[in-house]
């Protein structure tokens, strides 16, 4: 199936790790807004592969939130916790095992740390297991072989990113040693599985779209546009986030944060400001302007 052939449909996943932040905030926005600008559809998806990190009724609490700030989305909301979705990862590994692209490894995070050198996002796997194959019983991971060749695609904010995966990250986990399927094979499969067209999120996210992509051809999928926007930082130059204590947004007054979020992304200033969420949305539909958010803003 030709991507080109789909209806847009875009998608906002987060993390049930906790409550919405202004930064997630503001990729909600990004994302809905490209969605309804284009007539599109909008997907939401609760990204709860990680049982250790979720808080109790976190999932509840964002679609809550979500709804009180006037966002609708389209179709059921997709759990990556259903026993269906396990079943679509286990085929997806499976395949990519037949290919013979995947390999056991028995490395701790201590011994890549030690071994390996670091890249942009953390250690670079030196290829140890790959080198010298690991025995079954002794097997944590799984990780997928890479190639050194670019990989490269053109962001709708960024440009053209390219990185050489076998180089700037290495073979990279796609089941984690505790048996969770990691978030690159998972995302990749559900994004085929939701015929997600376009991608808009944050930009910590950038240079793992390489990887997503070389899991995307190794299994025939297709690959959607993406759009990745800059990320709200503290007065330290800090990523907003739940590691780094950012306040949650309140469900109270919406409509300042929604506009805080619509300047962050230096969309065009309304004349006079929107009396209610309802207003508020269908002109923000209407005057949605990708091209007006540059990579360098912060807050």
């Amino acid at each position: 199936m030709s991507i080109a052939s789909c209806k847009y449909r875009g998608r906002f996943a987060p993390s049930p790790s906790g409550p919405l932040h202004f930064g997630s905030l503001v990729a909600a926005m990004g994302s809905y807004l490209d969605a309804r600008h284009n007539q599109g559809e909008w997907l939401v998806r609760i990204e709860d592969l990680d049982p250790p990190r979720e808080q109790p009724g976190a999932a509840k609490r964002i679609l809550s939130t979500l709804e009180a700030f006037g966002f609708e989305w389209d179709g059921e909301i997709l759990y990556q916790s259903r026993p269906d979705r396990a079943d679509a990862y286990r085929k997806a590994l499976h395949e990519l095992s037949e290919q013979g692209s995947t390999y056991l490894c028995s490395c701790s995070r201590k011994e890549v740390n030690e071994a390996g050198k670091m890249g942009a996002e953390g250690p670079i796997y030196p290829g140890t297991c790959r080198k010298k194959p690991s025995v079954q019983q002794s097997a944590r991971t799984i990780r997928i072989r890479t190639m050194a060749c670019n990989v490269g695609f053109h962001d709708l904010i960024f440009g053209y990113v390219k990185q050489n995966i076998f180089a700037e990250t290495g073979d990279f986990i796609i089941r984690r040693a505790d048996g969770l399927f990691a978030y690159q094979l998972a995302v990749v499969v559900d994004d085929a599985f939701q015929k997600i067209t376009r991608v808009v999120r944050g930009s910590d996210l950038l240079l793992s779209t390489p990887r997503q992509i070389w899991l995307q051809q190794l299994l025939g999928l297709p690959t959607p546009v993406y759009a990745h926007l800059p990320l709200v930082r503290d007065s330290l130059g800090r990523k907003l986030s739940k590691q780094s204590q950012a306040q949650p947004i309140s469900d109270r007054r919406p409509l300042p944060a929604l506009l805080a979020a619509w300047h962050f992304l230096n969309q065009v200033s309304p004349e006079n400001e929107p009396e209610n969420l309802k207003i508020f949305w269908k002109w923000a539909i209407e005057k949605w302007d990708i091209t007006r958010i540059s990579t360098d803003m912060i807050v």
